[in-house]
């Protein structure tokens, strides 16, 4: 198996763990439940990844499309959910007609896009007149991390979101919202704690990508990575992440 496949292994693998998570799954909920949409309806969900909330808003009676930019991401959906519609595209150019879809949902991707403006753009041409929009996401710059260095773990968190094409956007979807016309805009906050010790690769890549980055030395990510293998082991990790749900309806022209 190549590197490229092994990594891609082990990212299903991580987001399987976060997806099964308690806290996960109610967000997911929630997020389903701001659609307010109609049995039947077809709803979008852009960067659907392994395609777990495809499947689960088929569950609820959706007509649910997945897209996602990744070949392999699409691939590895088809095989767990042969009968579901995955296409493979991107948020600025997305396979369908305008007005083709009741629902446009989004998590954990307007992060990895540098122009949120253009993706919003996108989502208002593939939404129905009053379509609901929902958008999630995590603020990369705002990781709260227990640790025996907080400077460093400060230093760590900053340096691996301005790795980040648009770290903050989750903090700035209620204006995105606003800037491209939605309406009926509504901002929740929520925030996921993790402790389980299956986490930890997270924890020990955004210390490689500050390393990486010339943030800090080798041997403070080894002392860092150490300390919360340390404490992942002793069940002692706590790693918090800030997330905010955002709802809109697209106006009725």
């Amino acid at each position: 198996m190549s590197k490229d496949n092994n990594s891609m292994e082990s990212l299903i693998k991580l987001l399987d763990v976060a997806d099964a998570l308690p806290g996960a799954v109610a967000l997911r909920a929630r997020s389903y439940d701001l659609l307010t949409l109609p049995d039947g309806a077809a709803v979008v969900d852009v960067g659907c990844g392994a395609g777990r909330a495809v499947g689960e808003l088929a569950e609820r009676g959706m007509r649910s499309i997945g897209v996602d930019l990744s070949e392999e991401m699409i691939a590895v959906a088809r095989h767990r959910r042969p009968d579901a519609d995955f296409r493979l595209g991107d948020a600025f150019d997305l396979p369908l007609d305008d007005g083709q879809v009741a629902g446009y949902r989004a998590e954990k991707v307007y992060h990895e896009l540098a122009d949120a403006a253009k993706a919003l753009e996108e989502a208002r041409r593939v939404l129905a007149p009053r379509g609901r929009i929902v958008l999630v996401g995590q603020d990369w710059d705002a990781f709260v991390i227990d640790s025996d260095d907080p400077a460093l773990t400060r230093a760590i968190v900053h340096a691996r979101a301005d790795l980040i094409p648009n770290p903050r956007a989750a903090r700035r979807y209620r204006n995105l919202l606003l800037d491209a016309g939605f309406q009926d805009v509504a901002v929740e906050a929520h925030v996921g704690v993790f402790t389980d010790p299956a986490m930890l690769p997270m924890l020990t890549g955004i210390a490689e990508g500050a390393r990486a980055a010339g943030a800090i030395t080798r041997e403070q990510e080894t002392a860092w990575a150490n300390d919360q293998r340390t404490r992942a082991h002793g069940g002692r990790m706590f790693l918090a992440l800030p997330l905010f749900v955002a709802s809109a309806s697209r106006p009725e022209e």
